[in-house]
């Protein structure tokens, strides 16, 4: 009869919560008129087995409810969305060890955080089973409803993958060996001509063990999402000297100097600077950045998870705003509840203005790997998208036929990239015409081994007559074999400015 009454009185508490204000405030009003403590405490222990098989913490529109049940005498919640200070304190309940806190949080909000016991034992959320593993250790994950976890993240047994090597480098600029995990897709072939663009990660370790990299590029590469590409992690040695403090420009002339020299030396790497992306979290974000402003030349592509640039006076921040455009896109991605969002809003507002290429995006996250984790796609398939070209340039296998791509992206500003393909030998004709059939650019004129190729096309260069492109439709058009019956073909391409 009395597990009877505890159940009745339970399921009443919850059909009386459905009548107004919130489902819980209704609940908790409901469990107050309680005065008997076996009673209430029962109630209690039924209302958190039952919302441990849903949800805890609780979601109720824009509140995250947190509970706890223990004999203690203070419970405080510290996370992402208070800078990990315990200041959100949770209420007992009297006459119960049961006790809730309430926030506000965005509906697409994810958070880390932590349970504050007593005032100092730090203890993760044991009635949330949802934890994001980070730099030091895991903590629990609040994820509100409409929060979409990253499924690329996760390793998927029926695509191709890639492999790992490993290897070790030592740096004469830094004087000492830095330790590398290499990526190579699944049709990595040494002895063949191919060619693939480079990513360089910083704390590379921490983004395959962390952030599940390597998942994430077989993935996308295996949905067709990005290029095939090679990726370099490097693990740091003393991550907050070598990328923000006193070894910061000895460990970026390692980088430029003497890394990328060494990776193009041993991989099948495309040597050109819009082909290699360097991108970071946090400090590593920082010495991203230093790097592509420096050596441009390098590294065309820079993407910021988070970028901290708070050291040295916004060294990195305050080098690109007093200087002329530099030939670096950037993506980026931070979050509002870390105390850097202000500067990447000012660093993206100085991109823009001065005409930068560059996406970005701003989440209701923290400071953690749990945001970066699931942005890593973000940023390669804006760098390096999948351009349905059939075979890449340099492959040994001749297409079947000849074939005028359509450009990508399109439209475009100022970059494009416009593939095709040749069945034989050939002497290749690749022109830019605008709507009224005037030439605006020459991009091949000569001889070409049959196979498949890439041409980039800048929107922003000088014409043959000397003048830029405005916005507006222009023709490409491909002249391939004889002179006579051969082949032609010609597109629509788009600018806008």
């Amino acid at each position: 009869m009395k597990k009877f009454l505890v159940l009745l009185l339970f399921v009443l508490a919850i059909n009386n919560s459905l009548l107004g204000q919130t489902q819980f405030q209704n609940f908790l009003n409901y469990a107050n008129t309680i005065t008997d403590s076996l009673q209430k405490n029962a109630v209690l222990d039924s209302f958190i087995t039952y919302h441990k098989a849903i949800r805890i913490p609780i979601a109720e529109g824009n509140f995250a409810i947190f509970l706890y049940k223990g004999n203690v005498t203070t419970v405080s919640v510290a996370g992402d969305f208070n800078g990990w200070q315990p200041n959100l304190p949770m209420v007992k309940v009297s006459k119960s060890n049961f006790f809730y806190a309430a926030k506000i949080f965005e509906l697409s909000a994810r958070v880390d955080y932590k349970l504050v016991l007593n005032s100092s034992n730090w203890y993760l959320d044991q009635l949330n089973p949802n934890t994001c593993t980070g730099g030091f250790g895991p903590n629990s994950e609040l994820a509100m409803p409409e929060y979409v976890q990253p499924k690329e993240i996760k390793y998927d047994a029926t695509i191709p993958h890639g492999k790992i090597e490993q290897k070790t480098i030592i740096s004469a600029n830094v004087n000492t060996s830095y330790q590398l995990k290499i990526y190579l897709p699944p049709d990595y072939n040494p002895a063949e001509g191919k060619v693939y663009p480079t990513v360089y990660f910083q704390d590379g370790f921490e983004y395959i063990d962390l952030a599940g990299a390597v998942n994430v590029i077989d993935n996308l590469q295996a949905a067709n999402k990005i290029e095939k590409v090679i990726a370099v992690f490097v693990r740091p040695n003393n991550r907050n000297e070598e990328y923000a403090l006193s070894k910061r420009i000895q460990y970026r002339l390692f980088f430029v100097n003497e890394l990328v020299p060494f990776i193009d030396s041993v991989y099948k790497t495309e040597q050109s600077p819009k082909r290699r992306l360097v991108l970071g979290d946090s400090y590593g974000g920082n010495i991203s950045a230093l790097i592509c402003y420096y050596h441009s030349e390098i590294f065309g592509n820079c993407g910021l998870h988070s970028g901290a640039f708070q050291t040295n006076n916004y060294e990195a921040y305050s080098l690109f705003v007093s200087s002329p455009k530099k030939e670096v896109k950037f993506s980026m991605v931070w979050g509002t509840y870390e105390s850097l969002y202000p500067n990447m809003r000012q660093f993206r507002d100085f991109l823009n203005a001065n005409q930068y290429e560059y996406n970005w995006s701003e989440l209701p996250e923290g400071h953690s790997w749990g945001l970066w984790r699931a942005n890593i796609d973000f940023m390669l398939e804006y760098i390096f998208p999948f351009v349905p070209t059939g075979i890449n340039e340099g492959s040994n296998i001749p297409p079947d036929k000849f074939e005028l791509h359509q450009n990508y992206p399109n439209p475009f500003n100022p970059e494009t990239v416009i593939g095709y393909q040749l069945s034989v030998n050939s002497k290749v004709s690749l022109k830019v015409f605008d709507i009224l059939g005037k030439e605006v650019q020459t991009l091949v004129n000569e001889e070409k081994p049959a196979g498949a190729y890439k041409v980039e096309f800048n929107s922003g260069q000088r014409s043959t007559n000397n003048n830029k492109l405005t916005s507006g439709i222009y023709l490409y058009q491909l002249r391939a074999g004889s002179v006579e019956g051969g082949f032609v073909q010609t597109k629509k391409m788009i600018v806008l400015k």
